[in-house]
């Protein structure tokens, strides 16, 4: 199995529609994925106990599939439309790290 984590770096100019992200972005996502998609996470950054800090990502989304062709298959047909789907949730683009995930 693997993960493929879609990570939204924060910042101070950083702007992101949890709202939209979940409602809208992530089940589009999910309905052109079909089965091929596994399973789905969304990790959304909290800030540490000082004010001043903040996470280093706004928000990470895990998507798991059974392996990295099942990934390629069905996540390369619809990359264009998730990527054009940004500007409506986000002014940064996500970094993508596809990982071997091993579970105990």
């Amino acid at each position: 199995m693997i993960k493929v984590s879609v990570m939204y770096p924060n910042g101070n100019d950083v702007n992101f529609d949890v709202s939209y992200y979940k409602n809208s972005h992530l089940p589009m996502v999910i309905k052109a994925l079909g089965n091929a998609l596994k399973g789905i996470e969304l990790d959304l950054g909290l800030a540490g106990r000082n004010p001043q800090e903040t996470a280093p990502y706004v928000a990470i989304a895990h998507l798991k599939f059974e392996s990295l062709t099942s990934f390629k298959e069905s996540f390369g047909a619809h990359a264009k439309m998730f990527a054009e789907d940004v500007k409506n949730y986000s002014n940064v683009q996500g970094e993508l790290q596809i990982s071997e995930l091993i579970t105990f």
